[in-house]
């Protein structure tokens, strides 16, 4: 069986290139040949696969990079090229892509509430798309109410067996990229914030991590933290190996998120978190997670049970004054966070994808 994926964000490598990635992976274990679709020949192919390798910690090896992009190929081209494949796995850019080939699953990664429209063109399209794939029931309101499908949701897979608590020290965490693209993950709001607790004595032998990749443009806005974090116990941590994350992820107490602080999530739900990969990752490691509450994050957290959602900076610090003077409490809460992060694993995934692949192909 043969089947291609195309991921038009594959050079950012963020959440939606794990779920991509670990598609190619589910698909690689059942011997599929695995083709990824990607134009940029700047990059040599091995490098690229061995960036993914390194960041994801996948078993990928055996996939192939193949010159090709529906978004540039001529309609006649891109149905001889993709009549060839038994199975295409498309990420949305915004717009709804026409397929070819014998079983097509076209993935939503963010609500485009702005830019998707019911339209002929539209409802033509999808007739040759078998299944609408959403990362989150945030992501699928938006997806259905614009387009007037009922699309099905399968939620990113975590390596959650991979995380794992390690002598816990007083550090809260981040991860999420710095470049400031649809969806910045304010960063800054968790500086000030924690700047703040700081300057109130309330902290004392603390440390705030700030982690993420910045493959695209996020060099700029990281050196800006790192100025801004100047004399405080603040370190920026570009571009860490997964390695390198599980050792943050397991040595911190608390997680902190701040993605979509100010944004309204029924205007412009592109702006908040659409589900929540880092969150899921730190429960595994026994964060406390304290996050924003908007988006896919509110289907991850039971407020209070597996973590706290906050809506404004005072509340951000309020609740991580409580968690870390209530140690009792807060251990509580890791505990059911790791619980709760096994709804996520990897195997979860694998068992829904191959579900509805097998589903679609008989």
């Amino acid at each position: 069986m043969k089947a291609g994926i195309f991921d038009p964000y594959l050079d950012t490598l963020g959440g939606g290139e794990r779920y991509a990635m670990t598609v190619a992976e589910a698909l690689l274990r059942k011997d599929w040949q695995v083709d990824i679709f990607w134009p940029n020949n700047e990059i040599p192919n091995d490098k690229i696969k061995e960036k993914i390798i390194q960041k994801f910690s996948l078993d990928i090896k055996r996939i192939n990079f193949v010159p090709y992009s529906p978004r540039t190929s001529n309609l006649l081209n891109r149905i001889k090229f993709e009549h060839g494949y038994n199975f295409l796995f498309y990420f949305s850019d915004g717009s709804i892509p026409l397929m070819f080939s014998k079983k097509n699953f076209l993935h939503f990664q963010v609500p485009f509430k702005n830019c998707l429209r019911k339209s002929f063109r539209n409802t033509f399209k999808l007739k040759r798309i078998d299944v609408v794939v959403c990362n989150s029931f945030f992501t699928k309101t938006v997806i259905d109410e614009c387009l007037d499908i009922k699309s099905t949701v399968v939620y990113p897979p975590v390596d959650v067996e991979s995380f794992s608590p390690f002598k816990k020290e007083n550090i809260i965490l981040s991860v999420g990229r710095f470049s400031q693209l649809l969806q910045g993950k304010r960063q800054d709001v968790l500086l000030d914030a924690f700047k703040e607790l700081i300057k109130l004595n309330d902290l004392k032998e603390w440390k705030l991590i700030l982690a993420g990749g910045n493959e695209v443009g996020g060099g700029g806005f990281a050196n800006k933290l790192r100025m801004a974090a100047g004399g405080f116990p603040i370190e920026i941590v570009e571009n860490p190996s997964f390695e390198e994350l599980k050792k943050l992820y397991g040595e911190a107490k608390i997680f902190w998120t701040a993605s979509g602080y100010g944004m309204d999530e029924e205007r412009e739900p592109e702006r908040v978190e659409h589900f929540g990969m880092s969150t899921v990752e730190a429960m595994a490691a026994g964060c406390v997670p304290i996050v924003m509450g908007k988006g896919g994050q509110k289907e991850i957290i039971e407020n209070g049970k597996n973590g706290f959602l906050w809506q404004e900076k005072e509340e951000l610090k309020n609740l991580t004054m409580e968690t870390i003077n209530n140690p009792q409490k807060a251990q509580t809460i890791s505990k059911n966070a790791i619980l709760r992060s096994k709804d996520y694993s990897k195997e979860v995934f694998y068992s829904r994808f191959y579900s509805l692949v097998d589903n679609e192909s008989s």
